[in-house]
């Protein structure tokens, strides 16, 4: 179907919403490739998803159950029917389609500078023909990356309170369908069937079909919502269903968060096409022109020497900010804490001051406790010291009411003019589009932890997709797995605004290793981002440009492989200098990185046999 007839379709039907029959909705894409359709047949309200002709999602159940029976009694509704489902009840009335959107916005920071907000949308109107009041929308989107789709409660006359206990979305997927899960945000990944996951598993979940699609399930603007998983049903095959974490309570009128379903050609056209998260969150309000990312090394010793220590290794090689993690307030796992006062061995005016001199912010660590008990007083007076940013850990997230909490958190660090990086489970769904003070998170297996290549070149096509990731890149440690251009690498794949580099390392360690440049030299944000190849679990090749200057990396897993770079991402007839770093046991440092540098264009390929569990960085600048 042309775009044109889309566009003149989705015009007449606005007109007269009951034309082409009121039971079904159906839309496609932009570009056609996409089409996704809902209608309730019976009881059930079902949908399906086909990519060129092709069905991704099969027949397969939508909805939500609400327990309302002790408000509808409070409220004088007394006699009405308890259906076994709250869907079941429920009639289509009418199917409304909108205006096609074709947009572009420019983000404050990002993978891209520019992002291209273009869809296709309808609403499915449904009621209960009873006295119950009872509605219930369903807003549908289709893009060219993929489907989203959320339940929207329009307001109840009787001012009904609702209790949502289940989120009965299912996704049937083709027999063989195999699928990258984790069982929690900080975990490895099991490469199972779909009916192989018998526990809940995290979003983003990321799966290749037998036809050689590509499919990733994500959500999007949960700030009021409660965590939701995926997990294989056991009574229909190739079937995952959602499993929420708490019940919700709503007040209509009310939309729930967005359910992506991201499509995709190849594992690399998933990454590209993740800013379907964004695009379904709300735009930023207000002046956040204060917020600016960068890289941050931690203090890892607590004391004012330490921390001036670490600001001159900062300045030196042109890293941003410095962190202060737990224990410079105590005790920071107690509410008996108390993270207004500073523990005697930092003066920490002194450190903060001296850090603005040299053109370092300081942010602190502030563990759960001290955000609950001291939150409201805490901010401001973190503002006074000129405190950057906050970095908060072991937070609550899950339920509705942590999931609320956490993001008013977020809020009113942006009131303060707080940075943050949230830690440990939480993973993004978006809202930094909305507040961009919230600048990365964790919710990744990361360095912490000393993962395997194996795990690191799966993160991209799995977690990635969600959004920023604080993967705490080591690099002196000794307890890394990994090689050293591998680490490199990791910097640039892994995308943060605030990209945590030398975690478990101290300014010492530094023996005037060449490949540090790649450090001081990288940035955080870039204006255009480029998957040129790659496997989950096997390897990647990515590239990334912020202004006329492009990085490009690659990274494999454990057994090596070997790996071509195709330049034809360059600009056209412009020579650039390459400053190549690569794992070489004769490099002659103690890290076996070499470093070296030729000039390219857009014409030459790459090549790089690279070790097992290594990897390769490279940064393009043109040519005087």
């Amino acid at each position: 179907m042309t775009t044109y007839f889309i566009k003149f379709l989705a015009l007449l039907t606005i007109v007269t919403p009951l034309s082409l029959g009121a039971e079904i909705l159906s839309i496609g894409s932009p570009d056609g490739r996409n089409r996704v359709s809902f209608e309730k047949p019976g009881k059930e309200l079902t949908y399906t998803i086909d990519r060129d002709g092709k069905q991704l999602i099969l027949p397969s159940r939508a909805g939500l159950h609400v327990d309302n029976r002790v408000w509808e009694m409070a409220l004088g509704k007394r006699d009405l029917a308890q259906p076994d489902c709250w869907m079941d009840l429920l009639e289509v009335d009418s199917v409304s389609y909108h205006a096609p959107v074709d947009s572009t916005w420019h983000p404050l920071y990002g993978e891209r500078s520019t992002v291209h907000d273009r869809y296709n949308s309808a609403t499915l109107h449904m009621s209960r023909h009873d006295k119950s009041d009872y509605r219930l929308d369903v807003e549908v989107r289709a893009y060219d990356e993929g489907v989203a789709f959320r339940y929207f409660f329009p307001e109840h006359p009787a001012a009904i309170f609702h209790k949502v206990t289940d989120d009965l979305t299912d996704y049937t997927f083709p027999e063989g369908t195999m699928a990258w899960s984790e069982q929690w945000a900080q975990a490895t990944f099991d490469h199972t069937p779909v009916d192989s996951i018998l526990r809940p598993a995290e979003r983003a979940l990321t799966l290749e079909l037998p036809s050689g699609q590509w499919v990733a399930l994500l959500d999007a603007d949960v700030d009021d919502w409660c965590l939701t998983k995926l997990m294989a049903r056991s009574d229909k095959k190739s079937t995952l269903s959602s499993v929420m974490y708490s019940p919700v309570d709503i007040v209509t009128y009310y939309a729930t968060p967005w359910k992506i379903v991201m499509t995709a050609d190849t594992p690399g056209k998933l990454i590209e096409n993740n800013d379907i998260v964004q695009n379904l969150n709300p735009r930023a309000e207000g002046d956040f022109s204060w917020v600016k990312p960068g890289k941050i090394m931690r203090s890892t010793i607590i004391s004012t020497e330490a921390g001036l220590k670490t600001i001159d290794f900062c300045a030196a090689h042109n890293i941003p900010y410095m962190l202060y993690d737990w224990q410079w307030y105590m005790p920071c796992t107690s509410h008996d804490g108390d993270a207004t006062q500073v523990v005697d061995k930092v003066d920490m005016q002194r450190v903060i001051d001296y850090g603005r001199e040299k053109g370092v912010g300081v942010w602190l660590y502030v563990n759960q406790h001290a955000l609950m008990k001291q939150m409201d007083e805490l901010f401001p007076l973190l503002h006074q010291w000129g405190v950057a940013g906050v970095k908060s850990g072991f937070v609550q997230y899950a339920s509705h009411r942590w999931a609320v909490w956490l993001h008013d958190m977020v809020r009113k660090a942006a009131d303060n003019r707080l940075m943050m990086n949230i830690h440990d489970e939480f993973r993004p769904s978006g809202f930094s589009r909305t507040y961009p003070n919230l600048l990365t998170q964790e919710g990744i297996c990361g360095n912490e932890e000393f993962p395997d290549a194996t795990h690191n070149v799966t993160l991209p096509f799995t977690r990635m997709l969600n959004g920023a990731a604080d993967y705490t890149i080591c690099y002196y440690d000794k307890r890394l797995k990994n090689t050293h251009a591998h680490q490199l690498a990791a910097s640039l794949v892994f995308y943060s605004p605030l990209q945590t580099i030398f975690w478990y390392d101290t300014p010492d360690l530094y023996q005037g290793e060449p490949e540090i440049k790649w450090f001081e030299d990288l940035v955080t944000v870039f204006d255009d981002t480029r998957v040129l190849s790659g496997y989950p679990g096997r390897g990647i090749v990515m590239a990334r440009r912020n202004g006329d200057d492009w990085w490009a990396a690659a990274m494999t897993g454990n057994d090596g492989s070997q790996e071509t770079i195709d330049l034809s991402f360059l600009t056209p007839g412009k020579k650039y200098n390459a400053d190549i770093y690569t794992d070489d046991d004769s490099a002659g440092t103690r890290t076996r990185v070499k470093v070296t540098s030729r000039k390219v264009n857009s014409g030459d390929r790459l090549l790089f046999d690279l070790k097992p569990r290594g990897g390769v960085a490279i940064k393009f600048s043109p040519a005087e």
